[in-house]
């Protein structure tokens, strides 16, 4: 296995929605360091990646949202280390601005280098607000996307696609297209972090096959399938990894005191002690799969799906890499 990137996060900017399938689980507690010290520490990080493994991408980031309280300032360092971040924001759970200070904060937006912004809608307005955990926020992002249209943004959305919300998806859609959004994608969200709720009301092929076809055409069908497709079809094979780690403000001095190739080694030992302890995707696929499901998967989610079930038979003990809030790996 290849380590191909570096990601280093914080999560310490508060999110002002509490999402249904919350990767990274916001309950209203921030759990990351300090920001401007993860910030050193993460420079420090790039300055040695670059000298001493320059075949490395390196990333930096914050969360639980994108609205932080010196943005400007944090989108300066992202540029600084050539981060991709540094020209998109992910525009949701940041909080209510209206009128004139909407229009001024993305004009600020606009004029610090970020080129493109990027919303999600969970449904139509009753439905996505229930979602987000925010009652407005559906209403909110729609003015988001009149306001940063008229500034100049290339604009993005996505809509992760339930049985709930399947039916709701072509009106969405047309909504979004009349408020001039062009660049629409349609997903299967994740089983990760909150998203294991999910699991009741998971998109199958029955709900994609009363799909109008203008928004079939909005799903990946390489990353997206029934696990029947992808049993029958066979799976991409995974060949790199990026760590990632996790700041927080129980491992950040140590952190701080330690080598650098020391901290990859460790993150590189907890990837392959994970993945040693399992058998490989097609192993778990011969003993769970089940080659008459029609409710759909991404690859990865398939697989965290099987790994699930074999930890829980096994009762396994394992440090879990593949949970976002802490340090771990994403193969892929």
């Amino acid at each position: 296995m290849r380590t191909a990137s570096v990601l280093v996060q914080t999560l310490c900017v508060p999110c002002y929605n509490r999402c249904r399938y919350c990767l990274l689980r916001w309950d209203g507690h921030p759990v990351g360091a300090d920001y401007e010290r993860s910030q050193a520490y993460a420079g420090r990080f790039y300055d040695w990646i670059k000298k001493e493994r320059p075949e490395l991408q390196f990333h930096f980031s914050f969360g639980y949202s994108m609205d932080h309280p010196r943005l400007f300032e944090a989108l300066d360092f992202l540029r600084r280390i050539g981060s991709v971040f540094a020209e998109m924001l992910q525009m949701d759970g940041v909080r209510f601005r209206e009128g004139a200070a909407l229009a001024s904060w993305l004009g600020e937006i606009r004029q610090a280098g970020v080129k493109r912004l990027n919303f999600t809608f969970y449904g139509l307005e009753d439905y996505h607000d229930r979602f987000a955990g925010r009652k407005g926020d559906f209403a909110y992002l729609v003015r988001m996307i009149d306001c940063a249209l008229k500034i100049g943004f290339e604009l993005s959305a996505g809509i992760p696609l339930t049985h709930e919300n399947a039916e709701d998806a072509a009106a969405l859609v047309s909504l979004l297209r009349e408020h001039g959004m062009e660049n629409i994608r349609c997903f299967v969200p994740h089983s990760e972090g909150r998203g294991i709720s999910l699991e009741a009301v998971r998109f199958s092929q029955r709900d994609f096959d009363v799909l109008p076809a203008t928004v079939q055409g909005l799903i990946n069908g390489q990353a997206y399938m029934s696990e029947a497709s992808w049993l029958e079809k066979g799976f991409h094979p995974m060949e790199k990894r990026m760590l990632l780690l996790s700041l927080t403000p129980e491992n950040i001095a140590r952190l701080e005191g330690q080598p650098f190739d020391e901290t990859m080694a460790e993150m590189e030992a907890l990837d392959e002690a994970y993945y040693e302890a399992l058998p490989d995707m097609e192993e778990l696929a011969a003993l769970y799969g089940d080659p008459q499901n029609d409710r759909w998967y991404g690859q990865r989610d398939l697989l965290y799906h099987y790994q699930r079930r074999y930890i829980e038979e096994k009762g396994l003990r394992l440090y879990d890499v593949t949970d976002e809030r802490q340090t771990g790996s994403r193969r892929y």
